[in-house]
């Protein structure tokens, strides 16, 4: 199990860096090291790259380095030191070395800064986690979520998913990687600015606005700002009742703390707008309008 899951870092690497191969020109002299890499003859390819010293040689030098980590075991963790999962094996180590000689080169090389990246994202999430503040007992309230705290590699991985962001300016996986890895992480305010991004290079696209919605409305804690992303998404999608029943969700929290409250002008108003996207009449927020409204009715007739 150890082993299988000690490979993740490695695969991930060789997986997310392969879709941005592209076409090559015939004469490209490192075709044949290319085509090892992907038939996983790391040993070969390593062997035909020999002492080339270009960024791209080095970047596929790292891509063999970190294809042999796949297989190869996990290192001994020292008692009472970091898990093993966030000690990077001899191979990895490679593998870094060449892809951190190809970023020196190129420093806009937008593969290997996300190789980087995705190689050390594994380590960095177990390192993490070993920190995190143990959950609270059963029977006891779980205390508030903790800020994150400062930690050098997931600032790393942060900041090379940063790099091959700003290296590749049309692209959208570094910015789906760096979300998923800085939510992981909690790491909430890197990955707000990373859904900003994506929903920039994704134009009258709804599907990565209303996942910025849900991320707002839901890890980030910003339900009333998660309505504006849910409302610019029905512009491009405008029959969309999943996203319209969101939004009256969230219009509905809003009307019970409000009749909580005893603000009944309030609660009127974002009932008003909670019916306007319960569009469902068999929906959950539809009931619940329903019954926020009997409440609304039976407050002002007494």
């Amino acid at each position: 199990m150890r082993l299988a899951r000690a490979g993740v870092a490695a695969a991930l690497v060789l997986s997310a860096c392969a879709h941005q191969e592209g076409s090559r020109p015939s004469g490209d002299p490192l075709a044949e090291a290319r085509s090892l890499v992907a038939e996983r003859r790391y040993d070969d390819a390593l062997a035909r790259l020999g002492d080339a010293a270009d960024p791209d040689a080095e970047y596929l030098a790292g891509r063999a380095w970190a294809g042999k980590a796949e297989t190869a075991p996990l290192p001994l963790a020292a008692p009472g030191g970091p898990p093993a999962a966030s000690l990077l094996k001899p191979e990895e180590e490679r593998a870094l070395s060449f892809f951190e000689k190809a970023v020196a080169a190129r420093p806009g090389f937008a593969d290997a800064h996300f190789a980087i990246a995705e190689l050390l994202a594994p380590h960095a999430i177990a390192s993490a986690a070993a920190s995190a503040p143990h959950s609270a007992p059963r029977g006891k309230a779980a205390p508030a979520p903790p800020i994150a705290k400062p930690d050098p590699l997931v600032d790393r991985v942060l900041g090379s998913y940063g790099s091959a962001i700003q290296s590749d300016l049309s692209g959208t996986q570094a910015a789906e990687s760096l979300i998923a890895f800085a939510t992981r992480v909690g790491r909430l305010n890197e990955a707000d600015a990373a859904y900003q991004e994506l929903v920039k290079r994704r134009r009258e696209d709804a599907a990565p606005l209303v996942r910025y919605g849900d991320f707002l409305a839901g890890p980030a804690g910003k339900p009333e700002a998660a309505l504006a992303q849910y409302a610019q998404a029905l512009i491009w999608k405008p029959s969309d009742t999943a996203t319209k029943l969101k939004m009256a969700a969230i219009h509905l929290a809003a009307a019970a703390a409000y009749l909580r409250d005893l603000d009944y002008v309030a609660a009127e108003a974002r009932l008003k707008d909670a019916k306007r996207y319960a569009v469902d009449p068999a929906s959950p927020q539809a009931a619940r309008l329903a019954e926020l409204e009997g409440r609304l009715r039976e407050v002002r007739g007494r």
